[in-house]
């Protein structure tokens, strides 16, 4: 409890917390997803245009089993971490240092072996600092006001992907500079975060030696306790990335292929449709988290988001033209809003051990991670076979599917 007292003195809402959780989000996240869905397959379509689909989820395929393995380990070295400055922060700096090396070098490359190497270290690099952020929830946010701690995130997870988007639609053409650009952004952005944050010295705190079953236990997934709903909830948050992904891994392909525009067409509609993305997302984000605090309904608002988005990532198989976008944007830019607010409050009431929250928050965030690469694999494969009509209708199953995971869980109203 020392460190909520750090956090919340006098039961003050902790507004350093939160906003800190929510600079070093984006500090991460924006850089990611700029390059993951629009910069990284630009560069592809100059070096491999015809084989372009492939590669990207070959990607997808290497960057889910490295991401898994990375997350892992990671998180549960992150839990066992004694230093002068905290256990998350030297993992935090150090992602941030290792991740911008493999930006610099992704400027260099100019063949897919070297695109795929670097692509691999890039994902044990943010690994570093995905599990260890969140993290920050379970060890500092005060129990009533966890919700409203993960609208932060929330907010963030929903400014990420299309400020990520609208940045990088600029630069297709140019794809090195955008890269710079979401280097100098990583850099400020991480740097505020954690001295927001403030955590502090852990030296002293006593980390019991592991041997035999416990070491194991210690860097694998959780078998013990109550796993059930810990394991539908990542299940869940898998099929609704996903989804997500199948979207936006394809995004620029979709307004190019799909919909036959030119490339200075779809550069304009992405912005657009990112735009109203931001706007949908943060407006929800902002109240799902206090709604949840307040209505004590964590799972049903996970659940409906998880509706919302099926719906929104159907619509653009009804006619492939533009505006079928820009509502997908609108409707799954709510959802989005919707569950990220308060879907990190729902993790955390779910994991099964306090003692190895950043580990097991990292698996259930691993599903971002597997989402990523799961959803374009699936999309690739459906592509190959009949076209991106039907990658559409397969999304929405999918989160119809995740809605029906959560609704089983016990634990959590």
């Amino acid at each position: 409890m020392e460190n909520e007292k750090q956090v919340a003195p006098k039961g003050k809402f902790p507004y350093r917390l939160g906003f800190g959780i929510l600079f070093g989000l984006l500090g991460w996240l924006v850089p990611y997803l700029g390059v993951n869905s629009t910069l990284l397959p630009a560069k592809i379509q100059q070096i491999a245009p015809n084989e372009k689909v492939q590669i990207v989820a070959l990607l997808a395929t290497i960057a889910m089993i490295v991401a898994t393995i990375a997350n892992i380990i990671e998180g549960a070295l992150s839990d066992r971490t004694v230093s002068r400055w905290g256990k998350r922060n030297p993992w935090i700096f150090l992602g941030m240092l290792s991740t911008l090396i493999c930006f610099y070098f992704l400027t260099k490359v100019t063949t897919v072996p070297g695109i795929i190497i670097n692509w691999s270290l890039f994902q044990v690099a943010l690994n570093m600092m995905v599990a260890p952020l969140v993290a920050f929830i379970a060890d500092k946010a005060p129990k009533k006001y966890r919700g409203s701690i993960s609208a932060f995130y929330g907010v963030g997870m929903n400014i990420g992907t299309p400020v990520g988007t609208m940045i990088a639609s600029h630069y297709i053409t140019n794809v090195n500079s955008g890269i710079y650009i979401f280097m100098v952004f990583e850099i400020i952005f991480t740097i505020i975060g954690l001295l927001l944050v403030g955590d502090g010295s852990n030296k002293g705190e006593r980390v019991p030696k592991l041997h035999g079953s416990e070491l194991v236990e210690a860097f694998s997934f959780p078998i013990h306790g109550d796993v059930r709903d810990f394991y539908l909830a990542v299940v869940g948050k898998l099929l609704f990335i996903s989804a997500q992904f199948i979207i936006t891994g394809y995004q620029l392909y979709i307004f190019t292929d799909y919909m036959k525009l030119s490339s200075a067409s779809a550069t304009s509609n992405l912005s657009i449709m990112s735009l109203i993305l931001l706007v949908a997302g943060v407006s929800f984000a902002v109240i799902g988290g206090p709604l949840a605090d307040k209505f004590h309904s964590l799972k049903l608002l996970v659940a409906l988001s998880t509706v919302a988005m099926g719906i929104g990532v159907a619509i653009p198989a009804i006619d492939p033209a533009p505006w079928t976008m820009f509502v997908y944007a609108g409707l799954s830019g709510a959802a989005m809003g919707m569950y990220n607010s308060v879907d990190q409050a729902l993790n955390v009431t779910v994991l099964p051990n306090p003692n190895s929250a950043a580990k097991d928050l990292g698996i259930v965030n691993l599903a971002n991670s597997l989402g990523q690469v799961f959803g374009p694999i699936m999309a690739s494969m459906v592509i190959g076979f009949s076209g991106y009509r039907m990658i559409f209708p397969m999304a929405g199953v999918m989160c119809l599917v995740g809605a029906g995971m959560i609704l089983m869980i016990k634990k959590v109203h």
